[in-house]
């Protein structure tokens, strides 16, 4: 039992439990109240409950927990524990938000507001839970087994069961109902990709100049910040230089460009998105501990 649980940090699965609660609360307030349905087993047990009036926290857990059992060995032990949980609470939270503190949210004369929040709840929600390395349902799991023996693509597989969900809606929903539910699902997964990886995300410049030492130097005295010396030449004129590439936090982009520009007004600057930044300076602090 002590090994089965190595290595489960108890802020991860506080994480995953806030997680579920902001999950929790859209689905039922936003989702529910309104009609709308999502993508996903969660959908499915929307549609389950306009079909037969089953809770939501009851068929979830019916559909979600013998896959994690059949899929332990593709999750891993850490992220089958942690999606286990997470499943669990997300249950709970539907039970006590649909059965002890249901707030009404009906705002069907505004289905574009219902629509954008109810994809924001579901997003933040799920976002959180991934960034802790959990999950809340089987599909994550269906989409590997269909890799594994199919050779279908994870992601081409969730879009067509998130497809066939929301189709399968429209013998409850109507077709603006279920094309609000899209507009949901498109939030949702924008919203879990700014958590994911916005929450570190960084700018990077790639700076061409006869200068490249005095622009490193201005970085690490004015700004903190490390660069790479990476050496390059050019194709017309054959010359060898010096590039520096510089990774910073985006809200420090302007103030590389002044360094650049007070150096050298003439330097050839690229400047990229980059989707997450880890390490030194970024997601440890200088004696080296993880922020």
């Amino acid at each position: 039992m002590k090994n089965l649980f190595e290595g489960i940090r108890l802020t991860n699965i506080l994480i995953i439990f806030l997680g579920t609660i902001v999950f929790g609360f859209g689905l039922i307030h936003f989702n529910l109240q309104n009609g709308l349905a999502h993508g996903g087993f969660t959908g499915l047990t929307l549609v389950i409950y306009y079909l037969f009036t089953i809770e939501p926290s009851i068929s979830n857990l019916v559909l979600n927990i013998p896959l994690f059992f059949v899929g332990y060995k593709l999750l891993g032990r850490k992220v089958f524990i942690y999606s286990v949980f997470g499943t669990l609470m997300l249950s709970g939270s539907l039970h006590f938000f649909e059965k002890y503190w249901h707030m009404n949210v009906a705002l069907q004369n505004d289905m574009i507001l219902v629509s954008l929040f109810a994809g924001v709840f579901a997003g933040t929600g799920l976002g959180i839970i991934f960034r802790a390395g959990g999950t809340t349902g089987g599909v994550d799991i269906l989409a590997r087994l269909a890799e594994k023996y199919f050779g279908i693509g994870i992601g081409t597989f969730m879009f067509m069961f998130d497809a066939f969900v929301i189709s399968f809606s429209l013998i409850h929903l109507t077709l603006p109902e279920a094309m609000y539910t899209l507009v949901a699902v498109f939030i949702a997964t924008r919203v879990i990709d700014f958590i994911i990886e916005g929450a570190n995300a960084g700018k990077s410049a790639m700076i061409i100049s006869n200068y490249t030492d005095a622009i490193s130097d201005a970085i690490i005295k004015r700004m903190h910040r490390g660069s790479t010396v990476l050496t390059g030449r050019g194709s017309f004129t054959r010359d060898e230089r010096n590039v520096l590439y510089c990774v910073v936090n985006r809200n420090q982009l302007i103030q590389l460009k002044s360094i650049i520009n007070d150096v050298d007004p003439y330097a050839f600057v690229a400047v990229h998105d980059v989707k997450e930044v880890a390490g030194e300076g970024f997601t440890f602090d200088p004696e080296s501990r993880k922020i």
